[in-house]
């Protein structure tokens, strides 16, 4: 088979017109008529990703964040990104990117996330008109199969989503139930789901200001990483379901370039 041919597969579970105006999910550098090799799956795309999968034999990296944001107006050895590009060339490595789309879709980040902790009665926070037949919309809200206290509900947030250093409001006194998340940067959902009834709202990235307009709701930022880590498993579950035989590699080590003295 082609890397074609899994492209097709990868959009018709998380279709491009999905993504927001902003974003560059999709094909991002290489020829993807060539035969596929293997494929090597990372959260993002650093130069050791690229040379991680030259050493694996893997020709195409699916990533979740896009290498390519803004337009290259040069492609040189100036910033890591045109030196990723180059690399990727020089090696015959696809580079693709499954982002916003991803984020957006059912079965998609957001879903992983509620899994992770447990969440049923899942609804979207703010739904869209569904795409191409697939169910969409930004953010999840969902109910945990019993109460929990707020600091050991936290507690156990950071140690699912294995955060060195947890950001939270103040802890109220009641008990968390409603549960609202959406990962990487999902401020702007705060609201609603406040208004949704949401006990507690989780996100990757929240600005200062914004705990001081959480409205009694608990509040939480894991990092924009730790938020989102498990799209990897997710990307390779939904290569795996389609096309078994492949062979696919995960990029083992941690690519948040945030660090933390503890």
């Amino acid at each position: 088979m082609t890397i074609k041919d899994l492209i097709s597969s990868l959009e018709e579970f998380a279709p491009l017109r999905l993504q927001e105006d902003y974003d560059n999910s999709g094909l991002q550098v290489g020829i993807a008529v060539q035969e596929l090799k293997g494929v090597m799956i990372a959260l993002d795309l650093t130069e050791d990703v690229v040379d991680e999968a030259v050493r694996l034999g893997c020709n195409m990296v699916v990533t979740h964040h896009p290498l390519i944001f803004q337009p290259l107006k040069t492609v040189s050895d100036l910033t890591y990104q045109q030196r990723c590009v180059i690399k990727a060339l020089k090696n015959d490595v696809v580079l693709y990117s499954m982002h916003t789309n991803l984020d957006n879709v059912e079965g998609g980040v957001n879903h992983r996330m509620a899994e992770k902790l447990c969440l049923s009665d899942l609804d979207w926070i703010e739904a869209m008109q569904p795409i191409a037949g697939r169910n969409c919309g930004s953010g999840l809200i969902g109910t945990l199969p019993q109460s929990e206290e707020a600091g050991a509900f936290l507690r156990r947030v950071k140690t699912v989503f294995k955060v060195p250093c947890l950001l939270h409001s103040e802890l109220p006194s009641s008990l968390i139930r409603r549960v609202a998340l959406c990962g990487g940067s999902g401020s702007f959902l705060m609201s609603k789901a406040r208004e949704l009834g949401a006990d507690c709202f989780i996100t990757g990235e929240i600005s200062y200001h914004r705990f001081f307009e959480n409205d009694g709701m608990l509040i939480a930022a894991l990092g924009h990483y730790h938020s989102e880590q498990y799209t990897q498993e997710l990307i390779k579950d939904i290569v795996m379901e389609r096309f078994p035989a492949i062979r696919v590699e995960m990029y083992g080590r941690p690519t948040d370039p945030v660090k933390y003295l503890i």
